[in-house]
């Protein structure tokens, strides 16, 4: 499975961003997904999860109630619709696969495929 993530940019805090994630296979729904996301010099972190039925979500203290993690299987595509953005939310996102990702849906080892990443800046 190929993922390949779109959708950064540049914004000024408090705005918003959607960043989505395609898969190259009419094969999402099998797969658990989740985002990630690195920032310069730290380890790449966890931000949030969602089954492939779409039925349970799961985030990241640091994004719960500014994030929102959706799937449309029909389109193989998963999407971050990120709000009230801040300065820190900067990193490059990674979508990411799992088949069994339910598991321990916050660890990067739950996921087996990963997309490129794509670039989020927040200005302050």
């Amino acid at each position: 499975v190929q993922l390949q993530a779109s959708g950064g940019g540049l914004v000024q805090a408090g705005g918003s961003l959607r960043l989505s994630c395609a898969a190259s296979e009419r094969t999402v729904s099998s797969y658990d997904m989740g985002w990630f996301r690195q920032a310069p010099g730290k380890e790449r972190e966890f931000v949030a999860y969602i089954s492939r039925s779409g039925g349970s979500t799961y985030y990241a203290d640091s994004v719960k109630g500014r994030f929102t993690i959706s799937r449309d299987n029909a389109k193989n595509t998963v999407y971050l619709q990120m709000s009230s953005l801040k300065p820190e939310d900067t990193a490059v996102y990674y979508c990411a696969a799992g088949a069994y990702s339910w598991r321990n849906p916050h660890t990067k080892a739950a996921y087996d495929y990963w997309g490129q990443g794509t670039k989020v800046t927040v200005s302050s």
